[in-house]
Formats: C-alpha cells, structure tokens, sequence
C-alpha cells in the first residue's frame, strides 16, 4: 500500500501525515490502491471434473463426488491484499429487534497473489454483539470471491451499534482491506436519538459496500463517512492527553463540519495538503462555519486507519505537540473515503479555542 504525505516548516518534507504550520502545495499523483467492484461470487478451491488443473503448484485429488480440488501452495514473496465488495446482508443501520439474533455476511476478494489458507476474522473494538475473538475463512484461491459470515446478537437497549473486524492471515497478521486495516457492522435497535451514521454535515444519500454515501455538492464527487473512526481518534487523543496530565478535548460541531469538509475536499480531488482546493486554509475554514477561534491548528493523514494514523502522528514532534497542546481546549475530527481517489481514506483534525 502507498501513501504519501507531506508536512510544512520552513521547508518541506515526505512523512506519514500533516500539521498545519503554513499553506503547503502538491498533489499526490499515486494511482488508486482499488477500485471497488460487486463481482459475482465464485467456489474456492472447487473445479469442475471437466477442467484440467493447469497451475504447477496444484495437486490433484479427484474424489467420488465428480468434483477436483486443489491443493495450493502460494508462490514465494505472494502478495496478500483483500477488498470488501459488498454487504451480502445487514446493510450498514439496518434496524434490528432489541436480542434479535442475525447473521452478518461480507463478500470479499483475494485481489492478492498468495492463497488464502488458515485465514481468520477477528473482532477488534466497538460493540462485541457475542462476536467471537475470531474465526475461520473459507480456503481462497488468488482472485476468487468468499462470503465470510458471523453470528451476532442485537443489545437490548434502544441504541445505535457498531462493531469492526479485521482479516488476519495464518501468521496472525492483519491484511489490508483495500486501503485500510478494519471494516465494519452498524445496526440500530429500537429508535435511538441519533444515527450511527449521523454526520457532522451533509446528507445521507445510499450506501456503498460498507460505507455509507453522502453527496458533497452536486458539482463534487460522493464520498464515505464514517463516525466511528471519527470516535476512535477522539478516544486515542483523549486518552493520550489524559495520560500526559491534560485535560480532554471536547468534541465541537462546527470544527467537525470544517474538519469533514476538508476530508472531503482532500478525497474529491486527490490530495494531502493543509491548503483546499479553494484555496481556503485551516482557519478560514473554521471561520466560514461561525466559530470565532483564538487558535487554529490542523493535522491530516492519508492510506490508513485511527490507529494507524494516530500512531505516526505521535512517533513525529510536531503532530505530537499539536496533539498535546496546551492551547487548544476543543476539537473536530473529519473522515472521508473515495475508492477512486490516491488514497482511499483521509483524515483531518481541527483543534481550536474560542
């Protein structure tokens, strides 16, 4: 997986995610990690007794049952990617009865070269819903489709839920799901509140795979939200300033809507980069949705998920500092995805005070 990043002091220099410091210019001209496709389902390892196996790493086992399998070893230095091709069932806030027993199930693809064999899906965060620590995939050959299934069981309380999973291969290492390590289950029991897709800004519109879809403007693209990964960064910097004696930031609606829109904007077009494609910078942004800040400051990431992203920000200096500021008191966290864009998910963190 590539990703590019790009920060600005007095000079500028190639990293794993931004801080704003002063309008930075480029745009990543990485091609897409994906482009996600619904592509009909396949039967791993299963051929027909009229097809002749022709790959040299293949042994034959002809059984009683009219059917050949094959027993496939991976070639040297194979490649293991996946991408998530759709919900087979439970779309993303699909209303479930409370202690409603289901069956969730997604269609990936093994888009890499090694075969997937002893492979597990594993639980990571959010609402458990009696998910299992993990469990066993079907064997997948290279470019085949598989449907992977849990059972779960909806809380009892009225509530929006949401729960993520990662693929982990035989060594117990997570692989990539497109650009990102993690996907994800949202329901909603009874009648809640709020969504669990409720965004900071927009409206939702459909959704797309495992995402939900929202227009950005009728002249723009449509891009992925998700509120969750915003709720994970708001609990890792938390967290991490708590740890360090400093008071929690709170969560600010306005800074949300600039720090969204900008995810977007960077997503829509392509690029990492503190300056928007309007030209607009960090503070202008926040004071174009009525915030009257004292101070401004702005970090960005590109290719990878909350803990991916929280974790460079804190092996550099000036992400760090930005994160342990003394002078911000709130914060607003924005996400989008475009499968069609350099690098799949981009995240921006506005931290301000009035």
């Amino acid at each position: 997986m590539n990703k590019i990043w790009t920060i600005f002091l007095l000079t500028s220099l190639t990293l794993a995610g931004c801080i704003s410091v002063s309008p930075s210019t480029g745009t990543p001209t990485a091609p897409p990690q994906f482009v996600t496709s619904t592509l009909p389902p396949t039967k791993a390892l299963v051929l027909p007794s009229t097809i002749t196996p022709s790959t040299q790493d293949a042994t034959v086992d002809v059984t009683g049952t009219g059917t050949v399998a094959l027993a496939v070893t991976s070639p040297p230095d194979c490649k293991v990617q996946a991408v998530l091709l759709e919900d087979v069932t439970i779309p993303d806030d699909t209303r479930v009865t409370a202690g409603e027993i289901f069956t969730k199930t997604w269609r990936f693809k093994n888009t890499g070269t090694c075969h997937w064999k002893d492979y597990t899906i594993s639980f990571l965060t959010g609402d458990r819903m009696g998910a299992p620590d993990s469990a066993p995939i079907p064997e997948t050959l290279a470019g085949s489709t598989v449907d992977i299934s849990i059972e779960l069981t909806a809380p009892t309380a009225d509530g929006s839920y949401s729960a993520y999973f990662t693929l982990k291969d035989e060594q117990g290492e997570s692989i990539n799901v497109g650009t990102e390590k993690t996907f994800w289950l949202k329901i909603i029991v009874g009648n809640p509140t709020t969504p669990a897709t409720a965004a900071p800004r927009g409206t939702s519109t459909g959704t797309s795979g495992n995402t939900t879809t929202t227009n950005v403007t009728a002249a723009d693209c449509n891009v992925s939200e998700n509120g969750g990964y915003a709720s994970q960064i708001e609990a890792l910097i938390n967290s991490e300033r708590q740890a360090n004696g400093l008071p929690a930031l709170t969560v600010n609606s306005l800074l949300a809507s600039a720090a969204q829109k900008h995810s977007a904007d960077m997503a829509c077009n392509s690029m990492l980069s503190h300056t928007g494609s309007d030209g607009s910078y960090v503070n202008s942004r926040i004071a174009a949705t009525g915030y009257g800040a004292s101070y401004t400051e702005e970090i960005i990431y590109a290719g990878g998920g909350p803990q991916t992203a929280f974790d460079w920000w804190m092996s550099d200096n000036l992400h760090r500092d930005a994160i342990l500021s003394t002078k911000a008191t709130e914060i607003g966290i924005g996400y989008a995805y475009l499968s069609s864009s350099g690098y799949g998910g981009y995240i921006a963190v506005d931290f301000a005070s009035p």
